[in-house]
């Protein structure tokens, strides 16, 4: 089996005396797009903070390992140069900045053609958005999307996607889907993080979050028969995250039951 781009085993965080993440184990393949699904206040920010290094986001236990290499301890900078990258659930804006040279920062090339394909790839028009401003004028979603071509133009080995549809009229869902969908045509591994289970539907593998950790790993659509058998109703009568301990140990119960029962020799 080919080793795992990025493997992450036993991985605990502690915020504000309050464990945000609890032994977390997951493995995301070269080229993959694995869904990491859950419900708001479940964990997955905080994860992709800590993945990719962000202050405040040091793990109090396990490992991270990236195309080999114990990334555990090291910093965003040199995470971001092996070729490890987030894009963040709310874009940074840099007033007055031009919509190409924001892309021109951590581009792999900052040829124009290169920087066009970014915005064609995420449905802009480069005619009307390279010399645009990076400011409050934008729209929700066109930040949203401006952040996503940065990401396409970086190339990352893993792309982090905080998100990525949050901010976005569902009309643009499909974009989205067909943005991710041509980063791993192009050799890139993605994982996806998002609390809509239609958004599996572009995905390769799944795995569901609940209460900081991993519950349930499998194929999307087993994946999302979980969440919306079990996650959901829990989250309608129960509300955000963190629930009562005795709510998360149920459902880790519940999972363990479901990973029995599913099918073998996939």
């Amino acid at each position: 089996m080919t080793e795992p781009l990025l493997r992450i085993e036993n991985l605990s965080l502690r915020r504000e005396g309050y464990e945000v993440l609890r032994g977390v184990n997951l493995a995301v393949q070269p080229g993959e797009v694995h869904g990491l699904l859950g419900l708001n206040g479940s964990g997955k920010s905080s994860l992709a903070y800590t993945l990719m290094g962000c202050g405040g986001y040091t793990p109090d236990g396990g490992t991270i390992r990236f195309a080999g290499q114990d990334i555990t301890r090291l910093s965003i900078t040199e995470r971001a140069r092996l070729g490890l990258t987030l894009a963040w659930q709310e874009p940074a804006r840099f007033e007055g900045l031009p919509v190409g040279a924001y892309l021109a920062l951590g581009a792999r090339s900052a040829e124009p053609a290169i920087l066009a394909a970014a915005l064609e790839a995420v449905a802009l028009s480069p005619a009307i958005y390279l010399k645009r401003p990076v400011n409050h004028a934008l729209s929700g979603g066109e930040r949203k999307r401006i952040e996503l071509a940065s990401v396409f133009a970086m190339r990352p080995k893993l792309a982090i996607l905080d998100e990525p549809d949050s901010g976005v009229d569902t009309l643009t869902l499909g974009d989205i889907a067909a943005l991710i969908r041509k980063m791993a045509e192009q050799g890139a591994a993605v994982l996806l993080i998002t609390h809509r289970d239609e958004m599996l539907a572009v995905a390769d593998s799944a795995s569901l979050m609940c209460q900081g950790s991993i519950v349930f790993s499998g194929s999307p659509e087993e994946t999302r028969s979980f969440y919306g058998g079990r996650c959901r109703l829990h989250g309608d009568a129960l509300g955000g995250q963190p629930w009562p301990a005795e709510e998360r140990i149920s459902l880790a119960v519940e999972a363990a039951g479901a990973r029995r029962t599913m099918p073998t020799g996939r």
